[in-house]
């Protein structure tokens, strides 16, 4: 036989590839779609060509994407044309989708594929205490709190056809997907009892060291009774961030009730900056993201309320001019 061309050379050695991972393949290691995820520690030689994982930028945080890594570990680039996440924890599909060309991934080379986060399942999850981690808190490694997630990887064959899609674990060693599923969980039930917001207005204090910001409570006043449970937010305590910090002259409160169909409320927050580096306002991420500590509905998590962009900037230049007085 003659030598086989360029083309038929590429998809052979796809081909080679995929019966490889059947074999080999283990969590967060690619596999074929045909069989299911089993264990092994990580890229080794012979193993399937993507490990995947998944992470978060912190300044995703707000926006609830998420980051599905994809990690090529052969010697040849790949091209990726779309990735699904699949887990219990979130109602539908994470999906990332590339442009019409495909994604190239070098040979040895990961890359982070952003995907909006869907609607949390929170009906069939039990609460558990203490279940939101904290902005930058991570699991401990090798742990899993809750059930895996399993991805599937759509690649571009050599010859220009669709290859088939492959699957396997996506390794979570930070708890990205418990920690966004509690977060999601804790808002929507909070989101019946009340609505938490930031008034776009930022009160600084004479001297200019301190200011004032307000955290308005709208109770949703149903027309009709409602569940005990379902009807009250207790927030436990209030977080500062990586940017504003407490005032101590004017504690914040903690072990604040609110009912569904109380009063209207507006609670004044005094702040003064959390740090005064060069850096501190510019290379924020969620240092106006203010964290309130909740129990709702049988549930412990974590809310996180934004400044709007006029407060931000408001914040920006009042934690600006405070440093500077100091």
């Amino acid at each position: 036989m003659g030598s086989l061309s360029p083309t038929l050379r590429w998809s052979a050695m796809i081909l080679a590839l995929l019966a490889a991972a059947s074999c080999r393949a283990g969590p967060g290691t690619i596999a074929p779609g045909s069989g299911s995820p089993t264990a092994t520690a990580g890229p080794t030689a012979g193993s399937a060509p993507l490990i995947a994982a998944i992470s978060q930028f912190r300044d995703n945080y707000s926006k609830q994407i998420i980051e599905i890594q994809l990690t090529n570990t052969t010697d040849n680039a790949v091209t990726v044309l779309a990735a699904e996440l699949k887990s219990p924890l979130f109602a539908a599909g994470i999906i990332w989708r590339s442009p019409a060309a495909g994604t190239e991934l070098p040979p040895g080379q990961t890359k982070s594929l952003p995907a909006q986060l869907p609607a949390a399942s929170c009906a069939d999850q039990e609460p558990q205490s203490g279940q939101t981690a904290q902005s930058g808190q991570t699991a401990q490694s090798g742990q899993t709190a809750h059930p895996s997630a399993v991805i599937e990887v759509r690649l571009a064959a050599a010859a220009g056809t669709t290859g088939n899609p492959v699957t396997a674990a996506a390794a979570d060693p930070f708890g990205v997907l418990a920690r966004n599923n509690a977060e999601l969980c804790a808002a929507q039930a909070a989101a019946a009892v009340a609505d938490l917001r930031l008034s776009p207005d930022l009160e600084v204090a004479p001297g200019g060291k301190t200011a004032v910001v307000r955290l308005v409570i709208t109770p949703r006043n149903p027309a009709g009774g409602v569940d005990a449970a379902g009807g009250t937010l207790i927030i436990n305590s209030i977080g500062g961030t990586t940017l504003l910090a407490e005032d101590p002259t004017v504690p914040w409160p903690t072990g604040l009730r609110v009912d569904a169909a109380g009063p209207l409320r507006e609670l004044r927050l005094g702040i003064r900056p959390a740090r005064c580096d060069p850096h501190a306002v510019a290379d924020d991420k969620v240092g106006t993201l203010l964290p309130l500590h909740v129990t709702v509905a049988g549930r412990e998590g974590e809310l996180k309320i934004g400044a709007g962009a006029q407060l931000r900037g408001s914040i920006y230049e009042f934690v600006t001019s405070a440093c500077g007085r100091q």
